[in-house]
């Protein structure tokens, strides 16, 4: 993670953590299908997981299509490039009217081998996710750019993360009550994990479990996650901050059907114009937060400070020479404060804050799940 933050254009930081939190919120979602049926029994939560895999085992689907509504409040209100709103087609001009930040309705497919596609509808044109169990492509038309993430081989798996590298015809093994309790307390010296409530999403069974941050300070108030209670797999997934009971990312489902998918379905077509961004980890790269190489010193270094929900990471990138010292566009509209006489742009949303300006010579970015005071008691140590 260290080293695509090293490699990325700042200009596009912004963006880039708008489409993490989407894709990281709907990413469960994206690797199973979705199930139905009336509201299940109570039961505790090791045995409803157990339950519901088992269910998904003995009957696996051949493929599903679902129309789902993407629910995004994370930069509601935050005036992002309204300062470049007469540059007709710019990047910066159209990110506040992209799927991924505004939330839209769309649909969803399934195929029987794991690949997965997503379309979210707007009117500049859909937003579209799609993997096809090697390369993650993201395409946002209204920013014409399309994202391009594939995993060196080994990071998924010993079959470099295909989805279908194993040749075992029973698929994979449930795991028992036990190993599911086992799994659960180690989450639970984390985090705090409901039981399996009862729930009807969508018009199916499905148990809901909220699992929620031990440790204070932090603007994340907790995770829900809906699940079939037959076939094992995700209908709903909500994130939720401390200031408000209503989620602030959401993505669920309806109107599901099952039966296969054509494989036109997952052929993904953008402009010959579009901009491509291909985000990559170099192979042998390091994962540590603060490693630095020896060729690295014109490199962005990125660094964390304090741990768990509550931590900030920093990322400094040297400024070229006849550069220039303003923001990234995508900030230009945001609200400003001082950082010991330093004008900063502080993007402030319901679970984090971003804080960027430049300093002699040095462009820093902090981001983490804080209320904005002390992402800026930071900045000013630094």
């Amino acid at each position: 993670m260290t080293n695509i933050l090293r490699r990325v254009p700042l200009s596009r930081l912004v963006l880039l953590c708008a489409l993490a939190l989407a894709i990281g919120v709907s990413a469960t979602a994206l690797a199973f299908a979705l199930g139905g049926g009336p509201t299940p029994p109570p039961e505790a939560l090791p045995v409803a997981i157990h339950d519901a895999l088992a269910g998904a085992a003995a009957k696996p689907i051949e493929g599903l299509s679902a129309s789902v509504t993407f629910t995004d409040r994370l930069l509601e209100g935050a005036n992002l490039a309204s300062g470049n709103a007469s540059g007709a087609g710019s990047g910066s001009g159209s990110l506040s009217s992209s799927p991924l930040v505004t939330g839209a309705s769309g649909r969803l497919w399934v195929s029987k081998d794991g690949r997965v596609r997503l379309e979210l509808q707007s009117q500049q044109g859909d937003t579209q996710i799609l993997y096809d169990g090697h390369t993650l492509s993201v395409y946002d038309a209204a920013t014409n750019t399309l994202y391009h993430y594939t995993p060196p081989a080994g990071e998924g798996g010993e079959d470099g993360g295909s989805g279908s590298g194993s040749s075992d015809s029973s698929g994979p093994e449930v795991p028992s009550v036990t190993k599911i309790e086992e799994a659960i307390a180690r989450l639970e010296r984390h985090a705090d994990v409901s039981g399996a409530t009862p729930t009807d999403v969508a018009g199916q069974p499905a148990y809901t479990v909220r699992v929620s941050p031990k440790e204070g300070g932090s603007l994340l108030a907790g995770v829900e996650l809906s699940f079939d209670s037959v076939q094992g797999v995700p209908l709903r997934t909500a994130v939720y901050s401390t200031s408000s009971s209503a989620p602030v990312i959401e993505l669920a489902a309806s109107e599901v059907s099952y039966g296969p998918v054509e494989s036109s379905v997952f052929e993904l077509s953008p402009p010959s114009n579009a901009k491509v961004e291909e985000i990559t980890l170099p192979h042998g790269g390091h994962s540590g937060a603060d490693h630095q190489d020896a060729g690295d010193a014109d490199r962005p270094k990125v660094s964390t400070h304090g741990q768990g929900p509550s931590a900030i990471a920093v990322l400094e990138a040297k400024t070229k020479p006849g550069s220039g010292s303003g923001a990234p566009a995508e900030l230009e509209g945001l609200p400003k404060v001082s950082i010991d006489g330093v004008s900063a742009s502080e993007l402030r949303t319901e679970l984090g804050t971003i804080l960027t300006f430049e300093r002699g010579g040095v462009r820093y970015l902090l981001a983490g799940s804080v209320s904005p005071a002390p992402l800026e008691a930071l900045a000013r140590g630094l």
